[in-house]
């Protein structure tokens, strides 16, 4: 990813405009919305789609500006009943205590309007259920009106059990256990609402993605503080250290598994470095901690840096933090390995949603060494992240500059010059770009970055046949790089909507790479669009492990939950999902 050390565009944090709906914006609407939309006929039971989509009148609300209170006038109107008859029946009782009660709501009469409500629901017939439904729900918006959302919670209850396809009482529910933070009842209200109103009211959409965004933070805080560190796959691992070319760890590291692999006894960070050459990584960390145990050891602050590196890798934030900040703050450390370690924590400082203590980092390490390409080219992601386009621009001008040869700096800076053309709608840079991605692809043909990002390229400018066959390229160029062939399917999605096609590829990735989270990821979305809910959740259920931070794994955690609940209201209310998922 990016954010740590990766290449902007490449990393999965990007989604094609096939699946932005998946994951903003309407979470809940894939899936079963996906079958709303296919069959296109009123749910079993539901009656009349009109009226339960009729808008009622809206009254101002005393609990907040941008809430819509509104009440039910329900069932027969009582003065036209009276006109027939002199006598009112208990129904015709009920229904005048109802308007009774609507008038003093609309007055801010709230506690006298309870009294109305109360004598309409004592009065009712039980048999009449819908009209009982509507007296609950009134009665619950005025307790609304009046904060106590455990009467509010009672009373819809009630209204549902009454008539469980009762948007209004589903919605309001929903925004009660919002307040009352029962984050996972309202998920499924709102989830219900939204199916019921056919996905077309947007106030309950943004209900919706604001409940599963802070059910994602809750599940994903929980998860993050039991979490086990996983180390990624080595292909990650390797992609990670390329982006550096002056890290002065891993400068000799290409030399260690010739000069050591055959001695048996090597100890402390000529051992790591072996494991290295190796890539038997999980050895790193130990053998680090090894070199620090010795007296007088001259690779102290070596070990520390390659040892946070990999705290970092593995999701342990502290630890990695812990130990670069040893090596930052020593100044008889050598400048190169402080450089590094400042670059690295600034990453980490992004990844964790400070950029402000990120480009603290970068700027220091720019001021101790301003000749080294790094600190450019990985400050330049971080301000393509944060939409700094023109400061971007020049970092990698300055990356590129002092390394000309750097190939992930070089087609880097090419990926910011088109995105400034793009948005400055200038075509003559356009083609300018264009020209030095070509340029780059003949400098540099065995970097499959170059290939990778010119396909983004030209998949934006929605020429996918031309994409398709640059990505073909960088797959034979790097033929073990998951996200390739993830992006690849996500591009088959979007030229043609060739679902089978995406979903061979991105299973080719995860055969490639089985911590592979984008792919777990890209195509557990693809499955909650295709109605194949239990086996959408089973895809999140492996992403989530595979995380590094609580902000990646609150939207997974979002993603689930939406999956989760939408099956949950599928199978309550009926609604004959097709291939709903695997056993």
């Amino acid at each position: 990813m990016a954010a740590t050390g990766g290449s902007v565009g490449v990393s999965g944090a990007s989604w094609p405009k096939w699946s932005v709906a998946v994951v903003v914006g309407v979470p809940v609407a894939v899936g079963v919305g996906y079958w709303y939309w296919k069959h296109r006929s009123p749910l079993p039971g539901q009656g009349d789609k009109a009226e339960i989509l009729a808008e009622k009148p809206k009254l101002s609300s005393l609990a907040s500006a941008n809430q819509e209170i509104s009440l039910d006038t329900g069932g027969v109107d009582s003065n036209s009943a009276m006109k027939e008859e002199v006598v009112q029946t208990p129904l015709q009782q009920a229904l005048s205590h109802k308007d009774a009660g609507n008038k003093l709501f609309k007055a801010n009469k709230f506690i006298e309007a309870i009294e109305h409500y109360n004598s309409a629901i004592e009065i009712c017939p039980t048999d009449k259920t819908q009209d009982l439904a509507t007296f609950f729900q009134n009665r619950a918006a005025t307790y609304e009106q009046l904060r106590l959302y455990e009467k509010v919670k009672e009373d819809c209850s009630r209204a549902l059990e009454l008539n469980p396809r009762y948007v209004k009482a589903l919605q309001r529910r929903a925004k009660a256990c919002e307040v009352t933070k029962d984050l996972q009842q309202s998920l499924e209200d709102v989830t219900s609402a939204c199916i019921l109103e056919g996905f077309q009211n947007q106030t309950t959409l943004l209900t919706a993605d604001r409940v599963l965004k802070g059910l994602g933070r809750k599940h994903a805080k929980e998860a993050m503080a039991k979490r086990t560190p996983i180390m990624p796959s080595k292909h990650f691992i390797k992609t990670y250290f390329s982006s550096f070319v002056e890290d002065p760890i891993t400068k000799n590291l290409a030399d260690e598994k010739e000069s050591e692999s055959a001695e048996a006894d090597v100890r402390g960070v000529a051992r790591a470095k072996q494991a290295f050459a190796l890539q038997n990584y999980d050895d790193i960390i130990p053998a680090c901690t090894e070199e620090l145990k010795f007296d007088n050891s001259s690779h102290k602050d070596e070990a520390l840096v390659l040892r946070a590196t990999f705290h970092l890798l593995l999701g342990d934030h502290a630890s990695a933090f812990k130990d670069f900040e040893k090596v930052i703050d020593n100044e008889n450390a050598d400048i190169k390995l402080r450089v590094n370690a400042l670059i690295k924590r600034a990453s980490l400082h992004m990844q964790l949603e400070d950029p402000e203590k990120s480009l603290q980092d970068f700027d220091r390490a720019a001021n101790m060494d301003d000749n080294n390409s790094d600190v450019y080219h990985h400050r330049g992601q971080v301000l393509l992240l944060m939409e700094k386009v023109d400061e971007a621009i020049s970092d990698f001008n300055k990356a590129v500059s002092i390394n000309p040869n750097f190939p992930i700096a070089y087609v880097q800076k090419c990926y910011t010059d088109y995105r400034h053309a793009f948005t400055t709608r200038d075509m003559e840079k356009m083609q300018e770009v264009m020209r030095a991605f070509q340029s780059a692809i003949e400098r540099f043909p065995k970097c499959s970055e170059c290939y990778t990002l010119f396909a983004q390229v030209l998949s934006d400018q929605q020429e996918y046949e031309k994409a398709d066959k640059y990505f073909k390229k960088a797959i034979e160029v790097d033929p073990e790089n998951a996200t390739v062939f993830v992006h690849r399917g996500l591009l088959h999605l979007q030229w043609n909507g060739d679902v089978p096609k995406a979903i061979e590829l991105i299973s080719q990735a995860l055969e490639l790479d089985k911590k592979c989270e984008f792919g777990y990821e890209t195509l557990g979305t693809i499955e909650v669009q295709r109605g194949n809910l239990r086996r959408a959740v089973e895809l999140f259920d492996k992403a989530i492990p595979l995380s590094k931070t609580e902000l990646e794994m609150s939207h997974l955690f979002s993603l689930r939950d939406a999956a989760v609940a939408q099956a949950t209201v599928a199978d309550r209310m009926g609604i004959p999902l097709a291939n709903i998922g695997l056993p």
